[in-house]
């Protein structure tokens, strides 16, 4: 039996989609379920076109016993993955689902992370300290905003003319390489 994967995502969902299409033929895991805070969010719409059951919530939803954790318990997932999803998660879910959410955040960990610190504003801080280099960490999730323990990370090298756009496209290249196998292998486990 193919173990269940849970996304989590507020946005564009190109890295949901990237997990889902490596997973499509898998004999290991599949992605049952598609979970967003945005009613609006793509990552629903990309869901959808994959034949993947989506949901939208809101905060009280994800805070409730009878909302989010529900959905959750009722789906039964091996793995709920925080890809690209903002909020911080709430502590009733990591309680019933311990060692079993993970999230990837675009920079080398522990530094740039805490509340407030995604997407662009990562990028900025790494200029704005002329880093030599950014990365991607894929990490548990705990009560604490990025301080989960570090599962993998991947470096990449930066210029001195980088944009955040530019710094942007060498991260997400890490994250479409990396963030399904090391799923993979967490789920291989």
């Amino acid at each position: 039996m193919k173990k269940r994967i849970v996304i989590f995502a507020s946005g564009s969902g190109t890295n949901t989609e990237n997990i889902i299409k490596h997973f499509k033929q898998s004999t290991i895991a599949e992605v049952v379920l598609v979970l967003s805070n945005k009613k609006d969010a793509a990552v629903l719409q990309k869901a959808k076109k994959h034949n993947i059951k989506s949901l939208y919530f809101d905060r009280e939803m994800l805070s409730s016993e009878k909302g989010v954790l529900k959905i959750l318990q009722a789906c039964n997932p091996d793995l709920i993955v925080l890809a690209g999803f903002l909020w911080k998660f709430p502590e009733l879910i990591l309680r019933s689902f311990p060692n079993k959410v993970i999230n990837i955040h675009p920079a080398l960990l522990p530094k740039y992370g805490g509340k407030g610190m995604y997407g662009t504003y990562v990028h900025e801080a790494i200029i704005a300290n002329n880093e030599p280099k950014t990365g991607i960490t894929i990490h548990y999730v705990n009560e604490n905003y990025d301080e989960g323990a570090i599962i993998f990370q991947e470096k990449v090298a930066l210029s001195e003319n980088e944009t955040p756009e530019s710094v942007a496209k060498k991260v997400h290249q890490l994250e479409y390489k990396h963030f399904p196998k090391v799923i993979e292998q967490l789920l291989e486990a």
